[in-house]
Protein backbone atom coordinates (compact mmCIF):
# COMPACT_ATOMS: atom_id res chain seq x y z
CA UNK A 1 0.00 0.00 0.00
CA UNK A 2 1.11 2.91 -1.13
CA UNK A 3 0.61 6.87 0.66
CA UNK A 4 -2.51 7.35 -2.16
CA UNK A 5 -3.67 3.95 -1.27
CA UNK A 6 -3.49 4.75 2.46
CA UNK A 7 -5.10 8.00 2.54
CA UNK A 8 -8.09 6.71 0.45
CA UNK A 9 -7.99 3.78 2.48
CA UNK A 10 -8.43 5.90 5.53
CA UNK A 11 -11.05 7.90 4.30
CA UNK A 12 -12.74 4.44 3.37
CA UNK A 13 -12.33 3.31 6.68
CA UNK A 14 -13.94 6.85 8.73
CA UNK A 15 -16.48 6.50 6.53
CA UNK A 16 -16.87 2.98 7.70
CA UNK A 17 -16.51 3.13 11.14
CA UNK A 18 -19.45 6.19 11.05
CA UNK A 19 -21.51 4.23 9.10
CA UNK A 20 -20.97 1.09 11.27
CA UNK A 21 -21.99 3.85 14.51
CA UNK A 22 -24.69 5.05 12.48
CA UNK A 23 -26.47 1.71 11.80
CA UNK A 24 -26.18 1.23 16.03
CA UNK A 25 -27.36 4.56 16.85
CA UNK A 26 -30.44 3.65 14.33
CA UNK A 27 -30.98 0.29 15.66
CA UNK A 28 -30.41 -1.14 12.25
CA UNK A 29 -28.02 -4.22 14.04
CA UNK A 30 -29.57 -6.79 16.73
CA UNK A 31 -27.24 -6.18 20.04
CA UNK A 32 -26.38 -10.12 20.11
CA UNK A 33 -24.61 -12.33 17.14
CA UNK A 34 -26.91 -15.10 15.60
CA UNK A 35 -24.49 -17.55 14.25
CA UNK A 36 -23.04 -21.11 14.63
CA UNK A 37 -19.58 -21.98 16.43
CA UNK A 38 -17.25 -22.39 13.50
CA UNK A 39 -20.02 -20.07 11.35
CA UNK A 40 -16.67 -17.91 9.88
CA UNK A 41 -14.78 -21.30 8.53
CA UNK A 42 -17.92 -21.73 6.05
CA UNK A 43 -17.55 -18.34 4.18
CA UNK A 44 -14.19 -17.03 4.23
CA UNK A 45 -11.02 -19.25 2.80
CA UNK A 46 -9.30 -22.56 4.82
CA UNK A 47 -5.90 -21.31 3.90
CA UNK A 48 -3.97 -18.07 4.15
CA UNK A 49 -4.81 -16.00 0.45
CA UNK A 50 -1.71 -16.04 -1.13
CA UNK A 51 -1.71 -12.30 -2.01
CA UNK A 52 -3.47 -8.97 -0.81
CA UNK A 53 -6.64 -7.90 -1.82
CA UNK A 54 -8.56 -4.34 -2.33
CA UNK A 55 -8.86 -3.01 0.97
CA UNK A 56 -12.64 -2.37 -0.36
CA UNK A 57 -12.77 -6.29 -0.10
CA UNK A 58 -11.29 -6.31 3.08
CA UNK A 59 -13.48 -3.66 4.32
CA UNK A 60 -17.29 -5.50 2.96
CA UNK A 61 -15.67 -8.88 4.31
CA UNK A 62 -15.46 -6.94 8.02
CA UNK A 63 -19.15 -6.22 7.29
CA UNK A 64 -20.41 -9.71 5.74
CA UNK A 65 -18.63 -11.55 7.36
CA UNK A 66 -17.33 -10.25 11.14
CA UNK A 67 -19.72 -7.87 11.99
CA UNK A 68 -22.33 -10.32 12.02
CA UNK A 69 -20.40 -12.37 14.45
CA UNK A 70 -20.24 -9.59 17.06
CA UNK A 71 -21.66 -8.81 20.11
CA UNK A 72 -22.03 -4.65 19.76
CA UNK A 73 -21.06 -3.72 23.39
CA UNK A 74 -20.96 0.28 21.39
CA UNK A 75 -25.27 -0.14 20.79
CA UNK A 76 -27.57 1.79 23.23
CA UNK A 77 -29.54 -1.70 23.52
CA UNK A 78 -26.44 -2.95 25.02
CA UNK A 79 -26.44 -2.79 29.14
CA UNK A 80 -24.76 -6.49 30.17
CA UNK A 81 -21.55 -6.31 31.96
CA UNK A 82 -19.91 -2.95 31.88
CA UNK A 83 -20.47 -0.07 29.81
CA UNK A 84 -17.57 -0.01 26.85
CA UNK A 85 -18.82 3.46 24.85
CA UNK A 86 -16.08 4.61 22.69
CA UNK A 87 -15.69 8.28 21.93
CA UNK A 88 -14.95 10.01 18.45
CA UNK A 89 -12.09 11.45 19.76
CA UNK A 90 -11.09 8.13 21.25
CA UNK A 91 -10.55 6.21 17.97
CA UNK A 92 -8.60 9.62 16.28
CA UNK A 93 -6.52 8.88 19.35
CA UNK A 94 -6.10 5.80 18.48
CA UNK A 95 -5.03 6.03 15.04
CA UNK A 96 -2.49 8.79 16.20
CA UNK A 97 -0.76 6.28 18.65
CA UNK A 98 -1.02 3.52 15.64
CA UNK A 99 0.84 5.75 13.44
CA UNK A 100 3.61 7.20 15.78
CA UNK A 101 3.93 3.63 17.57
CA UNK A 102 6.15 4.46 20.45
CA UNK A 103 7.71 2.09 22.91
CA UNK A 104 7.37 3.38 26.12
CA UNK A 105 9.35 1.01 28.40
CA UNK A 106 11.27 4.22 30.17
CA UNK A 107 11.98 7.89 29.88
CA UNK A 108 15.14 6.96 27.40
CA UNK A 109 12.80 5.13 24.76
CA UNK A 110 10.86 7.60 24.75
CA UNK A 111 10.56 10.84 26.89
CA UNK A 112 7.30 12.69 25.58
CA UNK A 113 5.09 9.48 25.88
CA UNK A 114 6.87 8.70 29.49
CA UNK A 115 6.35 12.29 30.41
CA UNK A 116 2.78 13.22 28.99
CA UNK A 117 1.93 9.66 30.89
CA UNK A 118 2.99 11.10 34.35
CA UNK A 119 0.84 14.54 33.51
CA UNK A 120 -2.02 12.73 32.75
CA UNK A 121 -2.00 10.53 35.28
CA UNK A 122 -1.15 14.26 37.48
CA UNK A 123 -4.43 15.80 36.12
CA UNK A 124 -6.46 12.85 37.13
CA UNK A 125 -5.16 12.89 40.58
CA UNK A 126 -6.19 15.97 40.83
CA UNK A 127 -9.40 16.10 39.18
CA UNK A 128 -9.88 13.19 42.04
CA UNK A 129 -8.58 15.10 45.04
CA UNK A 130 -6.06 12.80 45.54
CA UNK A 131 -2.90 14.02 47.72
CA UNK A 132 -0.05 15.23 45.53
Amino acid sequence: MDLDQFLSSGQETLDFIAEYHKSLRNRDRPVLPDVEPGYLRTVLPLEAPQKGEPFQAVLSDVEQHILPGLTHWQSPDFFAYYPAHMSYPSVLADMISSAINCVGLSWLASPAMEELEVLVMDWLGKLFGLPG
